[in-house]
């Protein structure tokens, strides 16, 4: 589930999000995630992200947030916090109903899914941006607008047929478009605030070389490791000299356990071409001073090993036959000396 939460922060947030979005940029949104499995079942599943961090859980029992994070109620006094859990606990119910009303009209097949982001993004030295998205199957469906509902262009009638009726309900767009737009970005500005501590950490990243599966004849696979960094963003580059190579391939940047990160980063070259290639690494705990790492200076532990330990177990051994060889010549000379 938290995977698919993660992906829904890519496909749901305006523009996607990408690590140089982060810099400068925050955003506070609520995912709900409901499944209908029949025209009588249907099942809910909700969180809440400061950025790229879950800051708020949904206990699906009582159908109310659980806060992850201790700053996660932000500023908000209690009486605040409640109304919004009731007002997030009424559409986690009427929501799915609207969806379970025109399965047939919308021509929606069970089992499926409905997905849906509301939140706001602050920029600095910009305006807030509100946001709502809703997505089924996972593919954009509508968005809202100023006061108003709008079809994806990739939602074809369906899309057409949910804004026709979700802009019949003034009232209701009007109460998103005050959350958005007012309520969202001072949660997000509270949120900064009470988590400053949290959110500011800095941690150096570990870096290492190692080299992959080979890619074929004569190749290498060259592997830049990068371990333990936070925050997120982080720019890792294999370079010759100041230039960047070209084929780079970056995997995905992973959680650890921690909250902070791990990233890989390869590079398919000729063996005979590797040397003078190095990993760069930028990250702002580095305070400005890129991590540099030259392949020329890696050397595969097994090859450093016996090239090391076989010329010492050979003259070990030529040093322990030249003992035995001069232990088995030698005799003890007789003093002649009487026995009496």
């Amino acid at each position: 589930m938290l995977l698919l939460q993660l992906v829904l922060l890519t496909v749901l947030v305006p523009g996607g999000a990408s690590d140089d979005d982060f810099q400068g940029t925050n955003s506070f949104q609520i995912i709900l995630i409901t499944s209908f499995y029949n025209h009588s079942w249907s099942q809910n599943q909700a969180s809440a992200w400061l950025d790229e961090l879950q800051t708020h859980g949904w206990n699906s029992k009582t159908n109310n947030f659980k806060y992850l994070q201790p700053w996660s109620k932000g500023n908000f006094s209690k009486k605040e916090l409640m109304q919004h859990e009731r007002e997030l606990h009424a559409a986690s119910i009427g929501f799915p109903l609207i969806f379970q009303d025109h399965v047939n009209q919308w021509q929606l097949e069970y089992l499926f899914q409905v997905q849906a982001a509301k939140g706001c993004a602050l920029r600095f030295g910009a305006a807030s941006v509100g946001f709502m998205r809703i997505a089924y199957q996972g593919s954009d469906l509508v968005s809202f607008q100023n006061t108003s509902w709008w079809p994806s262009p990739k939602g074809g009638r369906r899309a057409q047929q949910v804004c026709k009726l979700f802009n019949q309900y003034h009232v209701v767009n009007l109460r998103i478009q005050t959350n958005i737009n007012d309520i969202c970005p001072r949660f997000l500005l509270g949120l900064l605030d009470a988590g400053k501590a949290d959110l500011q950490r800095q941690v150096r990243p570990e870096a290492w070389l190692s080299s992959g599966p080979s890619p074929g004849p004569g190749r290498l696979l060259l592997v830049c490791h990068v371990s333990g960094f936070h925050p997120k963003p982080v720019r890792v580059m294999w370079m010759r000299g100041e230039q960047e190579q070209l084929g780079t391939r970056q995997g995905d940047v992973l959680p650890h356990a921690d909250e902070t990160w791990y990233l890989q980063v390869s590079l398919d070259v000729e063996a005979r071409e590797a040397a003078g290639l190095s990993c760069r690494v930028r990250h702002s705990s580095l305070g400005g001073q890129d991590m540099v790492l030259h392949w020329e200076q890696h050397r595969p532990v097994g090859w450093a090993f016996l090239a090391v330990m076989v010329p010492l177990v050979l003259l070990g051994g030529l040093v322990f036959w030249l003992w035995k060889r001069r232990k088995s010549h030698w005799r003890p000379q007789c003093t002649g000396l009487p026995l009496e």
